[in-house]
């Protein structure tokens, strides 16, 4: 089983190279709800959880991310991913590979390619996901 982000309705996104000491790191946040508005009425629909997938200070070279691929993978002593169900389940992530490219609009945008924890059946399984998503800047309006 593959779970795509179709059955998914992304809400909100961030990235963001962080300099902090004197190093670089990586942040992605992605948060889905459980709306399901966005699927075909002919579609097989599960009803999966609201979830939200994070890279937090994940060591990188320079600040720069677009054109480059990222392959995360937790250890026992380093854990740079996390995944919240907003339930009492616990998940993990693993293999990661992120990759940044600009699309046509010029938005940075991310293929986020991993395995997860089988948090639908509970088998002792990893799912293979793909996460497909862009990070616009929020533009502000200010009134007069």
């Amino acid at each position: 089983m593959l779970v795509s982000i179709d059955f998914y309705h992304i809400k909100s996104t961030y990235s963001k190279a962080v300099y902090s000491n004197q190093k670089h790191f990586l942040e992605v946040e992605i948060i889905t709800d459980d709306s399901l508005d966005h699927v075909d009425d002919d579609s097989l629909q599960y009803r999966f959880p609201q979830l939200s997938m994070n890279v937090y200070e994940f060591p990188l070279e320079d600040d720069q991310v677009e054109g480059k691929t990222f392959e995360i993978d937790d250890s026992d002593d380093e854990t740079f991913t996390e995944v919240n169900l907003f339930d009492d389940e616990d998940a993990f992530l693993y293999q990661n590979e992120l990759s940044f490219t600009q699309n046509e609009n010029r938005d940075l945008e991310l293929l986020w390619k991993g395995e997860i924890t089988d948090f639908y059946t509970g088998s002792d399984e990893t799912i293979p996901f793909k996460l497909k998503c862009n990070f616009r800047q929020d533009e502000i309006e200010v009134d007069e």
